[in-house]
């Protein structure tokens, strides 16, 4: 390693973070000291978490018709695209779902909902007992991602048995207007503190290759290491027909290998996942995730589009010599 990254090393080991100028050096790395980094955020990742790979699993519960103008959306109303569409899975749609993650080995299975908040009533009360049978009938922690919360419902999630709440802030606050105008940044930074103080722990991450710069990437790191969340999905875009950002590719294999290595030096103990767009973004390089720092990974199908076959990412561990974490 060379000494500016061993020192790097050092200094986070002692309990002194990672700066915003340290992570501009790791986005813009290159050759070999991309490659000692990259071993260092491997380190980092063995020395903060257990060293097994945490796998997690999602269900479209409630699809399209998304009042929220999020560029990069196939489900927002705004879009123009070919997203499904369709009201709340029922309570044993949404049970099975669980019980398929759970024996494929995920140990996260989160139901996300279309739309801006969920709101009081009987599909809310269909949620809740979902995730109490959930609780109840397999070895995952619930999860739910429903939009902006209040106190109140984050409290009856979290008495339900919701262990974790998904709510990304999906770009820096800085560029946000330019991805969103229907509700503002700050609707969905009190989320995470709402669900935090309600005792579920907090899942919040971003999308990366949105037109955001370097410095925005850094600045939502630092934002999620400033609300203490307690993991981190990393999303890469797949552009979707018929969304503003149809025609966007911004990211190369070696980008997002920079900014998983950028987390886990910002986030040094942070469960860091790798969800989103992995296959159209690394392509052959999906199996270095784990060497570049994270520790997590999606599995099974995205919100609207289908993600890689179970058995190759099962194969890709096997073959690294990753073993995956179980409840």
């Amino acid at each position: 390693m060379t000494d500016w990254s061993i020192d790097l090393h050092r200094q986070i080991i002692s309990g002194t973070p990672a700066g915003a100028n340290d992570a501009r050096r790791i986005l813009n790395a290159n050759g070999a000291d991309l490659s000692f980094l990259i071993a260092g955020a491997h380190r980092l990742r063995e020395t903060y978490t257990n060293g097994k790979i945490h796998l997690c699993a999602i269900l479209n519960a409630k699809s399209g018709r998304c009042a929220e103008n999020c560029a990069f959306c196939a489900q927002s109303a705004h879009a123009k695209t070919a997203a499904p569409v369709y009201p709340l899975k029922s309570r044993a749609e949404i049970v099975d779902g669980a019980l398929a993650a759970d024996a494929a080995g995920a140990r996260c299975y989160g139901i996300v909902t279309s739309g801006t908040r969920v709101n009081p009533g009987a599909e809310f009360e269909e949620l809740l007992a979902a995730i109490r049978e959930i609780k109840t009938r397999t070895a995952i922690p619930p999860s739910a991602s429903l939009g902006i919360l209040d106190a109140e419902t984050a409290s009856a999630l979290a008495k339900a048995g919701c262990a974790t709440y998904h709510h990304n802030l999906e770009t820096a606050r800085s560029f946000f207007p330019q991805i969103c105008t229907t509700h503002d940044y700050e609707e969905d930074v009190a989320t995470i503190r709402v669900a935090k103080a309600s005792g579920m722990q907090v899942c919040c991450g971003g999308l990366f290759g949105l037109g955001e710069s370097p410095a925005q990437r850094i600045e939502l790191a630092l934002t999620l290491r400033e609300l203490e969340v307690d993991s981190v999905p990393i999303n890469f875009l797949n552009p979707v027909e018929g969304t503003r950002l149809e025609g966007l590719r911004q990211l190369s294999p070696l980008d997002c290998l920079r900014i998983v290595v950028m987390f886990r030096y910002l986030l040094p103990d942070k469960r860091i996942s790798v969800c989103g767009g992995r296959e159209s973004n690394l392509r052959e390089l999906q199996s270095w995730i784990f060497m570049a720092g994270a520790d997590g990974m999606m599995v099974g199908n995205y919100l609207t589009t289908s993600g890689r076959d179970l058995a190759l990412d099962h194969q890709m561990l096997m073959d690294l010599g990753e073993v995956a974490d179980a409840c």
